[in-house]
């Protein structure tokens, strides 16, 4: 298996019990996530401050595919998560990581809301 996919799953399962720091150990201290048409967020302290406002409970992945090549990994899939109120949100998603140094650098998200099936 890619060690990039490796790595991208071991963080994922950090987050998804709620270990923001653990998920963070893998990401390089310039990480850069562009949520396309929302937001940019630039280092690694910006992506703590967004994990500790989006995810005060942990969000529930389903990833349906990891294709791997070269330095990127592409997640597709769906997540689910409260919002502000408290209301769990259903989104698809898919996610382009690039690594670098066996880290993530870089994340484009394109995040879509969904209807719950």
């Amino acid at each position: 298996m890619n060690t990039n996919k490796t790595i991208l799953e071991k963080a994922n399962a950090a987050v998804t019990q709620g270990d923001n720091e653990g998920f963070l150990a893998y990401c390089t201290d310039d990480t850069e996530w562009t949520f396309i048409g929302e937001q940019i967020l630039q280092g690694k302290e910006a992506v703590r401050q967004y994990m500790a406002k989006a995810y005060v409970e942990p969000p529930k992945f389903e990833v349906e595919h990891l294709i791997a090549e070269g330095d990127f990994v592409t997640a597709i899939g769906k997540i689910s998560m409260k919002n502000d109120d408290g209301k769990l949100i259903h989104y698809s998603y898919c996610d382009i990581w690039r690594f670098r140094d066996g880290k993530m650098a870089e994340l484009k998200a394109f995040v879509i809301e969904t209807e719950a099936k």
